[in-house]
């Protein structure tokens, strides 16, 4: 096993810096090059990391530097191309979300990783968050009960993209959690937006998820609130959590509430909902950067040969919500049935209990 990982970043733009910081603070990781069109972005970051090669031309990324992986991190029309080179040039690769601009992109990148056993894992970094760990880790525990509904939202003022709808652009955080958190994918999508600033790409949204056993989830996605708002509500049968990621220290509160209906009842008289009021607490949080947690599993799977938490077919399933979702938009937010392909891994390495299963090999 190699003491360091040789890892070249592609994209110095908007999220590239922070990958390519991260990076080059962690012990086993050797950054040798990053490569950017942008000659100005470039130079920026070879001026912060004189030691680290910065390059042009993508295909001396692959070939002349001796990199062992790679990191896209580049608008996500140019996604399926350089991951695709990356896998055929033998590099492990880890892809921005969402990894494609279609399913069909995702299968293929899957299938050329899978037959070349390298690591292809997809940049769902909320996953790596301590905060999402420990909402899983209390939902998997029981201590809510039985999940009846998510509602999350994400909105700001900005950032507008020019190649993706927000749905695409901020969704996928939020997506990625609730299926984490659920263990499985939705049964159907529903989707409504409009567009108010650039003619055909949504800048407010609001997707549903259907579920078994009449779970549902909603997410509001927005570039057009004067606010900032990053917060999800997981409402269970016995108590509820409230998600605030803009929080600096108090990010989760659990809220012991609830309603409960009466077994049964014999007149209206008798009818009443019990309301139970309890108490409120924060869980302890140990805070990591989930950036850096998300570039160093990235790391270890290289290193052990293991499946990443967020694989190639986490990002593919993520994103053939995301194109059900565009289809319910086209069709004024009509439902769109999602069937589960069925060659594909159980959802997130879960069994049917929800259990979250040990790191999986890459190749049997």
């Amino acid at each position: 096993m190699k003491e360091r990982i040789a890892v070249g970043v592609v994209g110095c733009g908007y999220w590239g810096p922070n990958l390519i910081r991260n990076f080059k603070g962690l012990p086993n990781c050797h950054l040798k090059a990053v490569c950017d069109v942008n000659q100005a972005r470039l130079k920026h970051m070879v001026s912060l990391y004189p030691d680290v090669e910065g390059v042009t031309d993508f295909d001396h990324l692959l070939n002349g530097v001796g990199i062992d992986a790679v990191v896209v991190a580049t608008p996500v029309k140019y996604h399926y191309a350089l991951a695709k080179a990356s896998l055929l040039a033998g590099k492990h690769t880890l892809i921005e979300k969402p990894m494609a601009a279609s399913s069909a992109e995702c299968e293929e990148l899957n299938e050329i990783a899978k037959r070349n056993g390298l690591v292809l894992m997809i940049g769902h970094t909320f996953l790596y968050s301590a905060p999402v760990r420990k909402i899983a880790d209390i939902v998997q525990a029981g201590d809510i009960g039985e999940i009846r509904y998510i509602n999350s939202r994400r909105l700001n003022l900005g950032l507008f993209q020019k190649d993706i709808n927000v749905a695409w652009d901020l969704a996928p955080h939020d997506i990625s959690i609730i299926l984490h958190i659920l263990g499985e994918l939705p049964q159907t999508v529903n989707c409504q937006g409009n567009a108010h600033v650039t003619p055909g790409i949504e800048d407010v949204t609001n997707i549903s998820l259907s579920f078994r056993h009449k779970r549902f989830a909603t997410i509001q996605s927005s570039w057009l609130e004067p606010r900032k708002v990053r917060d999800m509500t997981i409402v269970g049968t016995r108590r509820m959590i409230v998600y605030d990621d803009l929080q600096t220290h108090e990010k989760i509160r659990i809220y012991d509430v609830r309603v409960e209906r009466p077994p049964h009842y014999d007149t209206f008289a008798d009818f009443h909902y019990s309301y139970h009021y309890g108490d409120s607490y924060i869980p302890h949080i140990q805070q990591e950067e989930p950036l850096k947690a998300e570039c160093q599993h990235f790391l270890d799977c290289i290193a052990k040969g293991t499946k990443p938490l967020t694989s190639g077919y986490e990002g593919l399933e993520l994103v053939r919500i995301l194109e059900a979702a565009s289809a319910s938009l086209k069709d004024r937010g009509a439902p769109v049935s999602l069937g589960q392909s069925p060659d594909l891994p159980s959802f997130l390495g879960r069994n049917e209990a929800g259990k979250v299963l040990a790191a999986e090999p890459l190749c049997a």
